[in-house]
């Protein structure tokens, strides 16, 4: 008996020091902003500083006195998803993208604590310092609860609103059938993955918002993974799965008076379609389009279908007389 209890501790032992040292082998540090920079940044690319350490990175193109829009990413994403529409709507608009607070290359000081409401703050500065007045809002999935909250906070400055598989009503568990979602929703999962080597969790991830697994290429994988690297973002990224959230009801989003669209994925795992039926049925005069066989992100997924949408959408209900014969 005790062979057996001696050796039953050696082989415990031996799977902690296995687990210690697969634990240690996972572990990955911060990427300079520069060696980011010098991968991800484009022509286009321009740097703001906002004060409080603040540097965003935008990219303002398109027809210069064209009407503009705004087009904010979802949680852990970046700029680089709204691409495919910004070839698209550049030749009649003005579009300004921007990588939000602890995302793609906007850099944050030392502990900055940015919280949901800080992402309407740096839509808000960017744009006043460009000398936007008003535009066209649009975001996805986080993007989206940023968008119509800075619809309902500003509604002076917002012409239309465009919201594609947007976040914000509550629900239990959160993260559908994305697994790294879910790890995230509890404490221990946060630090467990805090400083880890998460490429197969977001490629998961990814395939599960994409639905089309062909657009999951490696490069896709290591831009999300490493731009989630940059110094300071994974603090940012983790403490926004806790903070307070502004949860969206029928009552609030009622005070939206701009134009909105709704466009929605039907077969999104993230945020469930069903969530754009209640913005439209919450969102005074509002558009829903559901698309058939597409996850999250119909902007990347099936690109030209939405954006030929959203250019119809604006043209009738948001700048007709940009379009209409001159005299």
């Amino acid at each position: 008996m005790k062979t057996l209890f001696r050796g039953l501790l050696i082989a415990a032992g031996l799977i902690l020091v296995l687990g210690a040292v697969g634990w240690l082998a996972l572990q990955r540090g911060d990427i300079p902003y520069a060696s980011l920079e010098a991968k991800y940044d484009s022509p286009a690319s321009r740097y703001m500083d906002l004060g409080g350490g603040l540097r965003v990175h935008y990219r303002d193109e398109g027809l210069r006195e064209g009407p503009t829009l705004v087009l904010v990413h979802g949680y852990a994403a970046s700029l680089h998803a709204w691409e495919p529409w910004v070839r698209s709507l550049s030749g009649d608009y003005r579009v300004i993208t921007l990588d939000l607070p602890g995302h793609g290359l906007t850099q944050a000081g030392q502990g900055y604590a940015v919280g949901r409401q800080g992402f309407g703050a740096a839509v808000d500065q960017v744009t006043r310092k460009l000398g936007v007045d008003r535009f066209t809002l649009a975001g996805n999935s986080m993007g989206g609860g940023v968008a119509w909250q800075y619809a309902i906070d500003h509604p002076e400055r917002v012409e239309g609103l465009v919201l594609v598989d947007a976040a914000g009503w509550p629900r239990e568990g959160g993260g559908g059938g994305v697994l790294i979602f879910n790890i995230l929703r509890h404490p221990w999962g946060r630090a467990l993955l805090k400083n880890v080597d998460t490429q197969a969790l977001v490629r998961q991830g990814l395939k599960s918002a994409y639905i089309d697994q062909s657009l999951v290429t490696p490069e896709l994988v290591d831009r999300y993974v490493e731009l989630a690297r940059a110094p300071g973002h994974r603090d940012i990224l983790l403490g926004l799965q806790s903070g307070p959230r502004r949860p969206a009801s029928p009552q609030l989003l009622s005070r939206i008076k701009a134009p909105t669209l709704i466009m929605f994925g039907e077969k999104d795992t993230v945020i469930p379609a069903s969530d754009g039926a209640k913005f439209a049925a919450a969102i005074p005069g509002s558009t829903l389009i559901l698309y058939p066989d597409v996850g999250h992100v119909p902007m990347e997924q099936i690109p030209d279908r939405s954006a030929g949408d959203l250019k119809a959408w604006l043209k009738a209900k948001v700048y007709p007389a940009e379009t209409a014969p001159k005299p």
